[in-house]
């Protein structure tokens, strides 16, 4: 077991309800790649104050959730282009004390579309309008799908976004339906309001191919139950996340871990928790 020691190098992450998802995934491969470093989960009471300590103490990571995707870029020195496309940011470099942004929700996205072999014809509900949905919105954009309705009930983020990509608006789902179902709200999300709610219908789901929820926590929202028991192509957040995790691993450390080891953080990480 490896001990705190002053040498060691801290990465961190902030969200509004942090879950052991990233402090396993990433802390799993610190010890198995024998780094002598270690993660560590925030809620932080005051960001622009948690951002300061990253760079007054010296932290060389800093993963961001919702809802301080967007919240966060005033707060940096630099945005990587994968950050300044979409205007949202999911990670932070610490080099020296200049903090440079990236996003690498956008590539996680992208690659789920890919290895789910998504048809770009096929029409799409995409829940959603804050900084997940910008990466979200821009991947599917980017892989070729058009026909598009953004749901969002904040009407003035909601048509900005959607008009951003070329999508059409709604404020709720109400009877629509499509092929693809994409949740990036808290809908279902742990510890939230609408814990146990669902953010697409039951007739919604049974009418879909597939339904794919960015919530990754827990692993198994209720929409994730719900488009299993249904029999449709279920894409998950604790997905995204191990997607998202291991670019982050990679721009904070320099080591790209091999499947394998991949593999085995990822199971460490989705495994029962006592």
């Amino acid at each position: 077991m490896t001990m705190l020691n002053k040498d060691m190098t801290l990465c961190i992450s902030l969200s509004a309800r942090p879950s052991n998802n990233g402090t396993r995934f990433h802390n799993f491969l610190y010890e198995a790649l024998e780094l002598n470093w270690i993660y560590k989960a925030f809620a932080p009471t005051d960001l622009s104050l948690a951002i300061a300590g990253v760079r007054g103490l010296g932290i060389r990571g800093c993963a961001i959730s919702m809802p301080y995707k967007e919240d966060v870029i005033a707060l940096v020195d630099r945005m990587d282009p994968s950050a300044t496309a979409i205007d949202s940011v999911n990670t932070i470099v610490n080099d020296d004390g200049v903090l440079t942004a990236y996003n690498t929700d956008y590539s996680a996205i992208a690659r789920l579309i890919e290895r789910n072999g998504l048809d770009t014809a096929s029409p799409v509900l995409l829940r959603g309008s804050g900084g997940m949905a910008k990466a979200t919105a821009a991947a599917f954009r980017d892989a070729g799908f058009s026909d598009v309705t953004l749901l969002a009930r904040n009407e003035t983020a909601g048509r900005a976004l959607a008009g951003l990509y070329g999508f059409r608006w709604m404020p709720e789902p109400g009877d629509a339906t499509a092929e693809i179902l994409v949740n990036v709200t808290p809908i279902g999300m742990a510890g939230g309001p609408e814990e146990h709610a669902l953010s697409f219908s039951e007739e919604a789901i049974a009418a879909a191919s597939v339904v794919f929820d960015v919530v990754a926590l827990p692993a198994e929202t209720p929409l994730v139950a719900a488009g299993r028991a249904a029999g449709k192509t279920v894409i998950s957040g604790a997905e995204v996340a191990t997607l998202q995790a291991l670019e982050q691993f990679v721009l904070y450390t320099g080591i790209r871990p091999d499947e394998e080891q991949v593999r085995a953080a990822e199971e460490f990480m989705r495994a029962p928790q006592v």
